[in-house]
């Protein structure tokens, strides 16, 4: 295994009834409160009325910052900054799903800089000096954001989705209860849960030695799979709803990373076709990551091997390595499309192969994987996605 540090320092409530325990924690933090919400959805289930009399229980002046979208802009952490200086903001606390949590630290963080924090803390990923602390109460399993230090943002002037960690960036304390998801809607779900997926395999296929961070994310991406196909026949399944919860947290929280590079080419590239397509993040990673492990399948047999047989149960008796890989690969095509996740951009709306070559140059090339992409390479993943 390589070197690694490893440290989480957010405290997470979990289970149903966990919202009992928002007050308690809230009473740790200043008056004045940020409430970072999404599109509707809490107030139609009417969690934002529980959560308001929470704050108003606990004394808190709340100021509120609704309309977080899905794949959040820059623009709307700028609004929330500006809410934040205005109105003496001391804490942040985001309710729902990664989107709002990223816009949420990100929120956070920009509100006590003076440089831009676009510049700062997504294009020189200068950690912030201050930030405001943060508290989460989720109703998406997917993005991992609730336990850890990192926040995507959309510049929609640029046309670039970019990412970035710190780490103060780890939120105070995350309320998981699992029958808050039961109401997404299943392309919600299922999104959420190919991007659970994507993140053990971004860590899991770097680097080729025996090391105990891959026994645990194999052992988490056969869960998700037993639990994703329980979950989609029966939404109010609670064992199956909190197992994917769980997973989703374990999978980005830092465990399954230690001692690893990690790979995240494929985020790489799912990030910049949501900038400019607009495309819901876990269907971008179902729908290129079939082709992207085709491409690098090659420089790193073993692991992809491994991955078939111990994930996929995938019989290796007269193939060969590659030709047992390749049927893991298959496999994981054959779940995504099993679920109703998208398995090409066409899926997604995307039908202008013109705009593919610009999309690539945005990409960046990352170091931790089996192949360093060049330019040409993610046209072709794009091509063979379509």
């Amino acid at each position: 295994m390589n070197r690694f540090v490893f440290q989480n320092p957010t405290k997470i409530i979990f289970g149903e009834g966990a919202l009992a325990q928002l007050s308690p924690e809230l009473d740790n933090f200043g008056k004045n409160v940020l409430f970072a919400y999404g599109m509707g959805a809490i107030k139609r289930e009417g969690l934002y009325d529980r959560v308001r009399k929470s704050l108003a229980d606990c004394g808190k002046s709340v100021t509120e910052l609704p309309g977080i979208m899905p794949n959040p802009t820059l623009s709307k952490v700028r609004e929330g900054m500006e809410l934040c200086r205005a109105n003496g903001v001391e804490f942040v606390l985001a309710v729902g799903g990664g989107s709002v949590i990223d816009c949420a630290k990100a929120v956070a963080a920009g509100s006590l800089m003076e440089n831009d924090v676009w510049e700062e803390l997504f294009v020189k990923k200068n950690a912030p000096k201050r930030t405001l602390p943060v508290g989460t109460v989720l109703t998406m399993a997917g993005t991992g954001s609730e336990m850890n230090a990192n926040a995507v943002i959309t510049n929609e002037e640029l046309g670039i989705k970019c990412g970035c960690g710190h780490k103060a960036g780890f939120p105070k304390f995350s309320i998981l209860d699992p029958s808050f998801t039961y109401s997404l809607p299943k392309y919600q779900m299922v999104s959420g849960i190919c991007d659970i997926l994507s993140h053990l395999m971004e860590q899991y296929f770097s680097g080729a030695d025996d090391n105990i961070s891959d026994d645990i994310a194999e052992a988490l991406m056969r869960s998700t799979v037993k639990n994703a196909r329980i979950a989609v026949e029966n939404p109010l399944d609670y064992t199956a709803r909190s197992n994917l919860m769980w997973a989703s947290t374990l999978a980005l929280c830092g465990l399954t990373g230690c001692g690893k590079s990690g790979d995240w080419e494929v985020h790489q590239i799912g990030h910049q076709l949501s900038a400019c397509f607009g495309s819901a993040h876990g269907m971008t990673l179902s729908a290129i990551s079939p082709a992207y492990y085709r491409l690098v399948c090659c420089a790193g047999t073993e692991r992809f091997r491994q991955f078939a047989v111990n994930v996929w149960g995938v019989s290796p008796e007269g193939k060969s390595d590659k030709e047992t890989a390749l049927e893991g690969i298959d496999r994981l095509e054959a779940f995504f499309r099993e679920l109703g996740a998208a398995t090409t951009l066409r899926e997604l709306g995307v039908t202008d192969s013109s705009k593919f070559a610009e999309i690539a140059e945005k990409c960046n090339s990352n170091r931790g994987g089996y192949r360093v992409l060049t330019r040409e390479d993610i046209v072709n993943i794009f091509e063979k996605s379509l």
